[in-house]
């Protein structure tokens, strides 16, 4: 059985999208080395780091969704759009009783706060 570890996100500035993560975790990075940096976000870690083979936006930021679960979806978005400052791609909006919103960081790469997930077992 695989555990899924980490996520990394290439970058060519990595202190940009350092701080700009550290304002929609609400706290700095649980470690940084140079110009590495990471967060233990819930069981999951992300890191950034300067990678030599990104040069600028994302190209197809759909491609790859980071999905950051919230009970408070409408209040962590209006809390990243002020003090993140946060691309916003699409407000709050509901689907099958969960609510979901899409921003973009300074790279132009998506991620989205979205309502836990219930699965059947859980719900019965």
């Amino acid at each position: 059985m695989l555990n899924f570890n980490s996520i990394m996100i290439g970058t060519h500035q990595p202190k940009v999208l350092a701080d700009f993560y550290e304002k929609v975790f609400g706290k700095p990075a649980d470690w940084n080395d140079g110009s590495w940096y990471g967060w233990q976000v819930g069981s999951t870690h992300l890191t950034i780091g300067e990678h030599s083979e990104v040069k600028g936006k994302a190209k197809e930021p759909q491609r790859i969704i980071l999905n950051l679960e919230t009970e408070e979806v409408k209040g962590e978005f209006d809390r990243i759009k002020k003090e993140a400052k946060a691309k916003v791609i699409k407000e709050p909006y509901e689907m099958q009783g969960a609510w979901i919103a899409t921003f973009a960081d300074p790279d132009g790469n998506y991620f989205q706060l979205m309502s836990p997930w219930e699965n059947e077992s859980q719900a019965n």
